[in-house]
């Protein structure tokens, strides 16, 4: 169909494991699934705790158009500076006023308007404002948008099913990251909204949530702090593809795409 967009959401992007990962099997699954927009989550991109200039510079090589984060978003100092230049990354829009960068970006794709919003839970994360209300600005800031993409980061699984519903008919696509385990219950809600709870994370197999495993057993285990070095081996390759159709800002398919790189 002339009017659908095919939409490729990649999970948390963990060190340069994720990132080599990611510029190794981008290029190929964008022709192989006829890609016409790619999000990526890159909050955990430089040494698996935040982003910076350099790093989202190489996922947009690698072929992301537009970049999420989360939490992790100010781990990297200098990015607090940088992410005044990045006009394709996108921090968590409820952060109160005075924060540095920007909470949505609307590009154009294949002459349609793509509007992609970031939120922050608040459930066992930082308390910032109100991501519900947060949204519904945007959405009346932007009312030429034709889809609408949120990435919802958020630690309680509750809060991101709830911000399903609470978009769902006002967004083409609600996608849950920041655990990074990939969760199965991918679904088109009856308003036409296609969801997911976590798209999961681009980084190493085997270690907790990107981390080598003896490390968080440590800190799990003692109770004292730890340095958190990212791990090797294998890498997880976990997103969903989402077929977008005509001006209601709905989905027709959402399917996972998961996968691994040696």
């Amino acid at each position: 169909m002339p009017d659908e967009l095919r939409v490729l959401f990649v999970g948390d992007v963990i060190g340069r494991p994720g990132r080599h990962t990611l510029a190794a099997l981008l290029p190929r699954l964008r022709d192989e699934l006829a890609l016409d927009l790619v999000v990526v989550n890159g909050e955990n991109s430089a040494g698996g705790f935040g982003i910076t200039a350099a790093t989202a510079k190489e996922l947009r090589e690698a072929g992301a158009d537009a970049i999420t984060t989360g939490n992790h978003v100010w781990d990297q100092k200098q990015f607090v500076d940088e992410i005044q230049r990045e006009d394709r990354v996108v921090r968590p829009a409820n952060y109160p006023p005075g924060a540095p960068g920007r909470g949505a970006l609307e590009i154009e794709v294949r002459g349609q308007s793509v509007l992609i919003v970031n939120l922050q839970g608040r459930t066992f994360m930082q308390a910032l404002d109100d991501p519900f209300r947060a949204v519904d600005a945007i959405l009346a800031e932007h009312p030429g948008a034709g889809h609408v993409i949120v990435d919802m980061h958020a630690e309680a699984t509750a809060e991101k099913v709830a911000m399903g519903w609470h978009l769902d008919g006002r967004a083409s696509l609600v996608v849950g990251t920041h655990t990074h385990v990939p969760t199965a219950d991918q679904r088109i809600l009856p308003g036409g909204t296609a969801y997911v709870t976590d798209v999961g994370m681009v980084g190493p197999r085997d270690s907790v949530i990107g981390v080598v495993p003896e490390a968080s057993l440590a800190r799990l285990r003692t109770g004292m702090p730890q340095r958190n070095p990212v791990a090797s081996g294998p890498v997880t390759f976990n997103s969903v593809l989402v077929t977008m159709w005509g001006p209601q800002r709905q989905a027709k398919t959402i399917t996972r795409v998961d996968t691994e790189n040696a």
